[in-house]
């Protein structure tokens, strides 16, 4: 299926491992040209190296720290000019509320929920100004389930969902779609390491970490290939009348009555 993004520009915060790359790999197959942003110089670098190992697309690798508000306003108001937005750079740590103080709490929203909104509040305002664009939002699904051991990110991610709907109703009165994908947990290089460190406690053996996944919705975790898919299509123009939506990828997890 032609996703019809070929020649798009699209940037991807978060965009050298996981999800994110994963995003990265699947819009260069379709023919995007890419922008990348993350912390470290040189996950970016391995990052562009395999993408371009297998499409031959543009793809510009940006070191910034989008948790401070200056450089993800910088890095936005320099790449406005893209189609897509996939904010995606940001995790927050387990929690409860009596165990995450004022500053915890600001410090775990200022890249995972500022930097959504500061990267968001540039891109948005010249996509409505040019009369096209996508923004789809990677946040959450304890933002609709919220959790207690989890304060501060169900906190944020409530917040990203309510940002996601209400520019996505706005956006479509100037050409621009805005939606919020809540992922599953998924079988990411950090993901593994942490099931890997529970499997040593409880099994003494991390390789039979998944082993543990069996509860999860066709036993196991979700790929990365199959939550970044559901980006790429909400992001393609195949998705063109979607809009203030936020779909959950999960297998059906928070539909369980336990």
């Amino acid at each position: 299926m032609d996703l019809r993004i070929r020649g798009k520009a699209a940037l991807v915060t978060g965009g050298s491992r996981g999800i994110g790359f994963g995003v990265a790999m699947l819009l260069a197959e379709e023919g995007c040209n890419l922008h990348l942003v993350s912390r470290k110089a040189e996950n970016l670098d391995a990052a562009r190296a395999k993408i371009l190992a297998r499409h031959r697309v543009d793809v510009t690798c940006h070191v910034a720290d989008l948790s401070a508000a200056a450089a993800a306003t910088d890095v936005a108001r320099r790449l406005n000019g893209v189609d897509i937005l996939i904010n995606n750079a940001g995790s927050i740590p387990q929690g409860t509320l009596a165990k995450m103080d004022d500053a915890s709490i600001r410090a775990s929203w200022s890249l995972k929920l500022f930097g959504f909104l500061n990267v968001a509040r540039e891109i948005y305002a010249a996509m409505c100004g040019r009369g096209s664009g996508a923004i789809v939002n990677v946040i959450g699904a304890s933002g609709d389930r919220p959790r207690a051991d989890y304060i501060s990110g169900s906190m944020a991610n409530a917040a990203l969902i309510a940002m996601s709907r209400a520019l996505g109703a706005e956006g479509p009165d100037h050409g621009v779609r805005v939606v919020g994908l809540n992922p599953a947990s998924t079988e990411t290089e950090r993901q593994t390491v942490r099931w890997k460190e529970r499997a040593q406690k409880q099994l003494g053996d991390p390789e039979r970490w998944q082993e543990l996944t069996k509860g999860f919705p066709f036993g196991r975790l979700a790929t990365v290939d199959e939550i970044a898919s559901a980006i790429v299509f909400l992001a393609s123009g195949r998705a063109s009348y979607i809009s203030g939506t936020v779909l959950t990828v999960d297998g059906g997890r928070s539909s369980r009555s336990k």
